[in-house]
């Protein structure tokens, strides 16, 4: 026996090295990948559920310890039809996927890859611009994004790669200029054949392999830097070297030299004098012309191209906002609401001494600019009266409630011109002065006005009257998407596959904009599927958004409560927290309703919470059929319920930095709906 125990000490010591275990986050994300592909039959030991890259030698995949470090793909044929994947390990070093033929665009999740040193996709047929997404990429020294679609401007984060020496943009659709390479260290830089203009910066020029043809550079010479200011403008030296003010006239002395002085020297500050003072009154004449002209010309642009307008927060000190209105017209009709609503606009005190202020300026009656605080925050739509909405609702009849929650009661509202709204009435929090709860709605609805996305509930109109707080939004027949799911009203007809996964997509789509469009973030912490409403063609739009800073302190426990039943995410159960990455949980959530049909909590069952029961089951083929809701009857794509159950798992991580951003929960879905489109298993 003692003869065996050497033996037995040396298989201990080689056990860790034979046992080779990956790290659970790197298998998800190359299941994940795996997944997606539509012919991969070449990648030789992969799985679209569980295994172990790292101990099984996976083609392509090489590891340092249990994480995956390097994945090369490259010439291997499998990007036919398939989208870029979206989910990668994230301690990558080297990610070489060239000479294949993705498609789509680069994914956010590259973003995230601090140590990624060297990045290889072309030779494939990616398009669309590039995301600033590389401003958290230190060690990237090798970029290759060759042979490829791309188009757009570079973006400003490249200016942040310290460590860049190689980049290969060649034969792209690149335009503006490449000045923001001009700091970077690099050593081997091609931009070939694509739309560059502008010059090329000196510091580019010394390159000793530097390739720019096939653009379009400008041929004149730049124009040379201008000159630094003088480090004393306040005075200037006189011939004698002494130092007089430019604005002082000397005195007029006997004396050749005095005379001389005074002609010259006093006579040139004269003419200096006057020049200047005429070229600053024409500098204000041209400033005030063009200020009258051109005071809202961002917000036109903005306007122009239906660009987000940012959520302003709501300022807790009185700092002055810039704040931009339509027009008591534009707010007759507003532009960007799908109903063309109209009705009478309700003029306020501090509305009527803005237009007295600007009564003269009818050339801006597209769009005005006004300077307030914060509390004067106007919102940019409709104004309501307490009595319009009485007479909509019948007085807030009961028979009109479609709705109720936190927030307040739902009213169905049909006005004189045919027009059918739902009015929610705002609970807000009593304790505060009718002052701040005043500038605390009407900041709300300022910033959520502003919403305008084809999945978010749309805001129309408003009421801040008699100590009544209002909200009026689009109105949607077919309720809300617990209803279709779990209120079993025989007049709603069962959703179908199809439709469950458009419905997630929009959904997606909305959050999508509200995390990463919306300047800043907003985050919506009362996502669930009673917050899901469905229009006649049952697409989704996502309501109550921005509404929490209405509730009241007193007030936020109950709403803790209210989205606890069942929504409750790990950090909001340890910390209370609640960020971008709570919200895609509760996605997650959403999406398990829409696969089991189930509630997310629900006590008559002995397994009441939905995510405690459903997600050990999500990569078991045949645990995951027998979740399926009933009432699909067993018609849906066995490879889509697959992928839907994949995207699940990835929102239902619990550790958030590890839930993926909605952009790119987005491109998963997308692809799945693409595959339903045409008609693929």
């Amino acid at each position: 026996m003692r003869q065996l125990l050497p033996f037995f000490i040396f298989c201990l010591v080689l056990s860790p090295t034979v046992d080779s275990s990956t790290d659970q986050a790197d298998v998800t994300a190359l299941n994940t990948m795996f997944s997606g592909l539509n012919s991969a039959s070449q990648l030789s030991g992969w799985s679209n559920n569980g295994g172990d890259p790292c101990g099984e030698g996976w083609t392509g995949i090489n590891c340092s310890g249990s994480q995956v470090t390097k994945i090369d793909l490259s010439n291997n044929g499998i990007g036919q039809g398939n989208q870029f994947p979206y989910q990668l390990p994230p301690n990558l070093e080297r990610l070489d996927f060239s000479r294949n033929t993705f498609s789509g665009d680069l994914p956010y999740s590259i973003s995230q890859m601090s140590t990624l040193k060297y990045l290889n996709i072309g030779g494939n047929q990616l398009q669309g611009s590039l995301s600033d997404m590389f401003a958290n990429l230190p060690r990237l020294s090798t970029i290759n994004f060759s042979n490829n679609n791309f188009s757009g401007d570079l973006p400003e984060s490249f200016g942040s790669l310290s460590s860049l020496k190689k980049l290969d943009l060649q034969n792209n659709q690149f335009t503006g200029t490449i000045d923001v390479l001009a700091k970077l260290p690099l050593g081997d830089l091609n931009v070939d054949n694509n739309h560059f203009s502008g010059w090329i910066p000196d510091q580019l020029k010394n390159i000793n392999n530097f390739r720019s043809d096939g653009n379009s550079w400008n041929a004149e010479p730049p124009p040379p830097p201008s000159k630094p200011s003088s480090k004393n403008p306040s005075h200037t030296p006189t011939r004698q070297g002494r130092k007089t003010n430019p604005v002082h006239v000397p005195p007029t002395t006997k004396g050749g030299n005095n005379s001389s002085s005074k002609t010259g020297v006093g006579g040139g500050l004269i003419v200096g004098v006057i020049l200047s003072v005429l070229g600053v009154g024409a500098v204000l004449a041209f400033l005030l012309i063009r200020r009258k002209k051109n005071r809202f010309s961002g917000m036109e642009k903005l306007e122009s191209k239906q660009v987000f307008t940012p959520l302003y927060p709501v300022n807790e000190t009185n700092e002055l906002k810039i704040i931009g209105i339509p027009s008591e017209s534009t707010l007759q009709t507003p532009p960007h609401s799908p109903m063309g609503l109209k009705h009478r606009h309700n003029t306020t005190d501090y509305e009527k001494d803005e237009q007295l202020e600007n009564k003269d300026n009818n050339e801006f009656s597209d769009h005005k600019t006004i300077v307030m605080e914060s509390r004067k925050s106007v919102p940019i739509c409709n104004v309501y009266s307490v009595a319009d909405l009485q007479m909509a609702t019948g007085s807030f009849s009961a028979d009109n409630v479609i709705g109720e929650g936190l927030f307040g009661r739902v009213y169905r509202a049909e006005f004189d011109d045919g027009k059918v709204l739902a009015v929610k009435k705002i609970n807000i929090c009593t304790q505060k002065k009718q002052e701040e709860v005043e500038e605390k709605f009407l900041a709300t609805v300022s910033n959520i006005s502003r919403l305008h996305h084809p999945n978010v509930s749309e805001v129309v109109g408003y009421c801040s009257e008699h100590g009544q707080h209002l909200i009026l939004y689009e109105l949607h027949e077919n309720g809300s998407l617990e209803e279709f799911l779990h209120l079993g009203d025989d007049s709603k007809y069962p959703l179908s596959w199809n439709i469950r996964v458009m419905i997630a997509l929009g959904t997606a789509r909305g959050l999508e904009y509200l995390h990463q469009v919306c300047s800043p973030a907003l985050v919506h912490m009362n996502l669930k599927s009673a917050n899901i409403l469905l229009d006649a063609e049952l697409n989704p739009h996502v309501s109550d958004c921005g509404l929490y800073n209405l509730v009241g302190n007193a007030d936020r426990q109950a709403f803790d409560l209210d989205i606890g039943c069942g929504y409750t995410s790990p950090e909001m159960t340890m910390s209370g927290e609640y960020t971008l990455k709570t919200d895609v949980y509760n996605f997650g959530i959403i999406m398990l309703e829409l696969v089991t049909g189930r509630k997310p909590f629900d006590r008559q069952r002995s397994q009441q919470s939905l995510v405690r029961w459903a997600t050990p089951q999500l990569h078991d083929i045949d645990a995951l059929d027998k979740m399926v809701d009933p009432t699909l009857r067993g018609i849906y794509p066995a490879k889509s319920l697959s992928g839907f159950a994949d995207v699940i798992a990835l929102c239902l991580q619990s550790e958030p930095e590890f839930r993926p951003p909605m952009s790119e929960v987005v491109q998963a879905l997308v692809r799945l709906a693409q595959r339903e489109k045409n008609g693929l298993s």
